[in-house]
């Protein structure tokens, strides 16, 4: 895709070349046009359903998709995505450009205004980009920032974010995502992650909508923003009021009895299909892109860095002979119905780059488990079976199938007498900080990506400090993501992220098990549901 600016310097025609170019668009509801807010929002208040929790509303301590769900709504992002584009285009900012090949200037119009009246200047950007690093919050995605050196705010409406390393080909990508959230530094703290009422209690809110009312992880109620000026047109609806469902059988009730205009992550399989004849519903599908594998810590997995009997040869030949007995193709037709497709490499499919790095290296060699090749890379490292492995999953995060899914797995991976696992689950907001806390072995995460670039399927996985927090260091993948990043070249970046996935695929820091789409369901009556590359949700052109 090429990165569009209002006004063009001579880097920008380099920029972006990879990415999400091929990824193929599927058809969507409804739509958007560009040109800031304009006119006054109208229409029903819309019901948006969804069981997907929030970890915190702060964009410093979050890097989960319920999170940004919500922040995507009400915080201002210098740049973004149009609807159904993956041009990165000014948002907040009247302009956006490589000025220098280590500098990135952002120019803001004058004038603006948080919710709560405060003026929204350089000065809150700079600060918003200066405490998510020094936060670094191991829930957060401060990790995106890695070649960020530092900001300067010549005035109140110019921005300069110098970088480390030239040509920086994700940076503005980068922008659009997590990182990007400008905060009101008047009310959000420097050094520590703010409580979400105060946030709310403060109305520090620069996106279409300000919310109202916060009950955490039950509702959220946003209001039109008056003040908002971006990208996106003035919302639609008169308001949106978010409820969040502990179970997807009841989402799929609700918007089957009319309870709710929008379901949105996760419905499960079954309930999609059994919903796809239901006439008083619509389905509405996205282009893929979601993500969902097994993460092993390296400190704590059979054999890891601090165990007692640590062995990095024997804890290879652990997490080899798991990716040699997953069966993909079983987890997608019994538990997903195939709206889930296997996986065999980091970069999904329909990204520049993707690979099968994994399916000649594991199993058959030709996708399929192969149980005595697991056995006997075990036996060749000296492992003892059956191997002892716990893995965790959370049911209330990645959809009612995971406890299906994960079931399925360790019924593969026990099959044959090679493992014996120890299967529990913990619900998201507590799993979310056990992870980075080494109380995992082995567990399962999904991704839902913020950006349309391969780069966003590696550098949060892979670089040694990472989101993952995983103990995963290997030093020439570490050097090759942060060369793809700045090489303006796009067949050789495009071979630099092939090899990542080559080097990855031989450490197996993860083991990638499925690739989907995105899924919606909404009332016969509603429009402007659009889910697009951004893969973000946005309320304000949803009107019933």
């Amino acid at each position: 895709m090429a990165l569009h600016h209002s006004t063009r310097g001579r880097l920008g025609l380099a920029i972006g070349a990879l990415g999400a170019a091929s990824l193929l668009l599927a058809g969507c509801a409804g739509g958007g046009s560009t040109g800031g807010s304009s006119g006054e929002a109208s229409g029903d208040p819309v019901i948006v359903g969804t069981t997907d929790k929030v970890t915190t509303l702060d964009p410093a301590g979050s890097y989960d998709n319920g999170s940004l769900a919500v922040q995507t709504q009400v915080f201002p992002y210098l740049v973004n995505t149009d609807y159904n584009s993956t041009e990165v285009v000014p948002d907040l900012a009247e302009s956006a450009e490589f000025t220098s090949p280590n500098e990135y200037t952002v120019t803001l119009p004058a004038g603006l205004k948080w919710s709560n009246g405060n003026d929204l200047t350089s000065s809150d950007v700079k600060f918003s980009f200066d405490r998510n690093i020094k936060i670094a919050d191991p829930n957060g995605a401060s990790s995106l920032l890695y070649n960020l050196d530092s900001v300067e705010t010549p005035d109140d409406t110019t921005v300069v974010f110098k970088l480390k390393t030239d040509n920086d080909q994700v940076f503005p990508f980068i922008l659009t995502s997590f990182p990007g959230a400008i905060v009101d530094e008047d009310v959000f703290s420097a050094d520590a992650v703010t409580p979400d009422q105060d946030i709310v209690d403060a109305d520090a809110f620069g996106g279409p909508y300000s919310i109202t009312s916060w009950d955490f992880n039950k509702t959220v109620e946003f209001t039109p923003n008056e003040n908002y000026k971006g990208l996106l047109d003035a919302p639609v609806n008169g308001g949106v009021i978010l409820s969040y469902f502990a179970e997807s059988s009841n989402l799929k009730l609700a918007v089957q009895q009319g309870d709710i205009d929008v379901a949105y992550r996760s419905l499960s399989a079954t309930d999609v299909d059994d919903l796809s004849g239901n006439d008083d519903v619509k389905v509405v599908e996205g282009p893929g892109g979601e993500i969902r594998y097994i993460v092993f810590n390296f400190n704590t997995q059979p054999y890891g860095a601090t165990t007692a009997d640590a062995d990095p040869a024997k804890a290879l030949a652990v997490r080899q002979a798991v990716a040699d007995l997953v069966d993909r193709d079983a987890l997608s037709e019994q538990v997903y119905k195939g709206t889930y497709t296997p996986l065999y490499s980091y970069v999904p499919e329909g990204f520049a780059g993707a690979t099968d790095a994994l399916k000649g290296l594991y199993g058959d060699g030709a996708g399929a488990p192969d149980a005595a090749k697991a056995k006997a890379t075990l036996e060749a490292a000296g492992v003892t079976t059956p191997v002892e492995l716990s893995l965790q999953y959370s049911p209330d995060h990645y959809g009612p199938s995971s406890g299906d899914e994960y079931a399925l797995v360790k019924s593969q991976l026990e099959a044959d007498g090679l493992f014996t696992v120890n299967l529990q689950s913990t619900e998201w907001v507590q799993y979310s900080k056990d992870r980075t806390s080494d109380v995992y072995p082995a567990y399962q995460l999904g991704w839902f990506p913020d950006y349309s670039d391969a780069d966003n399927y590696l550098t949060p996985f892979f670089l040694k400090e990472n989101f993952l927090g995983n103990h995963y260091d290997n030093p020439e993948v570490n050097d090759l993501i942060l060369q793809q990043a700045v090489e303006p070249d796009a067949a050789t970046r495009t071979a630099d992220i092939e090899k990542i996935q080559e080097l990855v695929a031989g450490d197996l820091s993860t083991v990638p098990l499925l690739q989907g789409a995105q899924v919606a369901v909404t009332g016969a009556a509603v429009s402007g549901v659009t889910l697009d590359a951004s893969f973000k949700l946005r309320f304000a052109p949803i009107t019933k």
